[in-house]
């Protein structure tokens, strides 16, 4: 009998877990004078135990890896218990409002949150629309993660908006609804006079919500061009993820007042640029060949050190070079696969990232999983300080770029055109994305960096290789031999001014007696090695007065790599000096195709080529 009682109290408990667990938070979001750029916010918390609760202002957001501190445009904020009384809070610390015991098991807050930055992670609101991002708006509680959430949008007086989001629709057409607390921080939402149009590959279905000023042939145009780096990017895949809502959406904002940006999420992404559809096609093109590859690679081929998302963090990872730096390679390569982008942008865009790492110090400094493990300093994060970030940082977008040319055309290359990066990417996603998650918006087959190194010795067939790979260029300070790989593909890597003299990348201001060395001088140049240094004013080169930074390059220009060039400066101390500069070649490097380098693309060479870069 006892035994009975306690299993039907274990039962019941289980039960009141349960239903604790489901019990739906609600937001109310409403826009009472959205000229002056703020959003009334009511949040209700209902069914709580007798312990205080915790709220929160997030500290960061998905898909930025720094601080934003988002708590610092809340204000006015009153917290009510269940029976209407107004409760007392106390400040834990800059981002939290504590509500003690004594609310009757709900609590009610209402707050006034300022937005006015229109890009990936912040909220911005006017008389024309809100701009959502919901780490920068919402107010949540410590302990209930998992509970449900609606959310109802108010219309401002006067307004014909309506919403975009990959949020679930709920029983009106402004009220949604999110599975938990991760899915709704991951779920930005427009709301205003959305312009829509859908189209579906196979069974999956796609919309693209935007604002803007353009017209509907421009639309059109635009999301035709849309449609087909889908397709190729899927093609990459043999499939689409399975899109939670039913369809994804991209959430466009082309407004002269917007920032440029763009920014992933699990079933949507936001773009958003001053520029219109009709100037800038191909920059707004490439940001959504960008973003969208993302819904495989970070959302779902997800890294064990992003998941789940910590918000009151800032969330490190030593793999944002496969994240990030794979989606800035994959970008454009879809693109040119789409017929949106011709050889010799390609080209431009492969000498980018080649020279991002290959003429950098960085690279000799720090690894691409230390330069990934820079993201909460680096992205989006503003130093008072100085920083020698020029000599020691390189970008992981343009880093893991650079990884991921060389080792699609090494697969390529070994395999003789049989393995290739788009065959590392399917094993990425089959073993670590695709099994999906047991709960909507996590992710349970998150990625280590042995785990990456794994699958490429599967897919290679050679786990030494995948072992060389991983020691010289990713964790290790390596630079591949592009010339090399890249010859295969009838592409030719030269020198950009070949034979030409070379004191350093030096900025100088471009006016001004006397010139004034503006930024850190490049550890890799001959001015480094001589000992110049910012905030140097430079009075003298070679015998000639300098006023301007074209002084200082036409005085190079007329020499020789050798030779010895007098520089007389006054150091920041004041103190007077003058240092022998020995000018080197120029180093910077270009990839061009072989046939508009005076060569001959083979048959062979354009094989490969097509294989590569051809649509699928």
């Amino acid at each position: 009998m006892r035994i009975r009682v306690l299993l039907v109290a274990a039962f019941i408990a289980s039960q009141t877990v349960a239903y604790h667990a489901a019990t739906p938070i609600h937001y109310t979001l409403t826009f009472p004078e959205p000229q002056h750029r703020w959003m009334q916010v009511e949040a209700s918390f209902t069914d709580l135990a007798s312990t205080p609760l915790e709220l929160r202002m997030s500290r960061s957001s998905p898909g930025r890896y720094s601080l934003h501190d988002f708590a610092k445009n809340v204000y006015d904020v009153h917290v009510f218990a269940r029976d209407g009384r107004e409760l007392d809070t106390t400040r834990p610390d800059p981002y939290g409002w504590n509500v003690s015991g004594g609310h009757g098991g709900g609590v009610t807050v209402k707050y006034k949150i300022f937005g006015d930055t229109i890009d990936g992670t912040y909220l911005a609101v006017d008389e024309t629309h809100a701009h959502i991002n919901m780490p920068a708006a919402i107010m949540w509680a410590h302990g209930l993660d998992d509970r449900p959430i609606t959310m109802t949008f108010v219309e401002p007086a006067g307004g014909q908006w309506k919403v975009a989001t990959q949020l679930h629709p709920g029983s009106t057409p402004l009220e949604f609804t999110a599975p938990n607390l991760q899915y709704l921080m991951d779920s930005p939402a427009e709301f205003g006079p959305v312009a829509m149009r859908e189209f579906s590959v196979g069974d999956r279905k796609f919309r693209f919500a935007v604002h803007h000023q353009g017209t509907d042939a421009e639309l059109d145009g635009f999301v035709a061009d849309v449609e087909k780096i889908v397709r190729q990017e899927g093609a990459i895949y043999g499939e689409f993820p399975q899109y939670e809502p039913g369809y994804y959406t991209f959430l466009a904002e082309y407004l002269p007042w917007s920032g440029g940006d763009g920014m992933e999420h699990r079933n949507s992404t936001v773009m958003t640029s001053r520029r219109s559809i009709h100037d800038a096609q191909a920059l707004l093109l490439d940001t959504v060949a960008h973003e969208f590859f993302h819904c495989w690679n970070v959302e779902r081929i997800r890294p064990r050190s992003l998941e789940p998302f910590d918000f009151d963090r800032a969330n490190m990872s030593g793999e944002l070079w496969l994240a990030e730096g794979f989606t800035q390679y994959y970008g454009p390569l879809a693109m040119e696969r789409a017929g949106l982008m011709d050889t010799t942008a390609a080209a431009r865009g492969m000498t980018g990232l080649i020279e991002s790492v290959a003429e950098s110090p960085g690279h000799l400094v720090r690894s691409a999983e230390e330069m990934s493990r820079m993201a909460p300093f680096v992205d989006g994060g503003t130093p008072n300080d100085r920083t020698n970030w020029s000599n020691t940082v390189i970008s992981y977008y343009p880093f893991g770029g650079a990884i991921a040319l060389a080792l699609d055309l090494s697969l390529r290359d070994r395999s003789d055109g049989k393995v290739s990066l788009d065959d590392f990417m399917r094993a990425m996603w089959r073993v670590h994305g695709k099994p999906g998650g047991a709960h909507e918006g996590y992710v349970d087959h998150s990625y280590t960096m042995a785990d990456a190194e794994a699958r490429l010795a599967e897919v290679s067939g050679n786990r030494q290789f995948a072992r060389d790979f991983f020691a010289h260029y990713i964790q290790g300070h390596d630079v591949a031999d592009y010339g090399r790989l890249l010859a295969r593909a009838g592409f030719t890597l030269r020198k950009r001014h070949a034979g030409a003299a070379w004191w350093g990348d030096v900025g100088v201001a471009s006016q001004g007696s006397p010139a004034r060395i503006v930024a850190l001088v490049p550890a890799n140049s001959p001015a480094y090695a001589a000992g110049l240094e910012q905030d140097d004013e430079l009075q003298q080169i070679d015998g000639q007065k300098i006023s301007a930074a074209a002084d200082v390059q036409a005085i190079v220009s007329r020499h020789k790599i050798g030779d010895r060039i007098d520089v007389v400066y006054v150091d920041r101390t004041g103190k007077p000096k003058t240092v022998a500069v020995t000018l080197a070649e120029d180093p910077h490097q270009e990839v061009v195709p072989v046939e508009t380098a005076g060569g001959t693309l083979t048959p062979q060479q354009q094989a490969f080529r097509a294989a590569w870069l051809g649509p699928k």
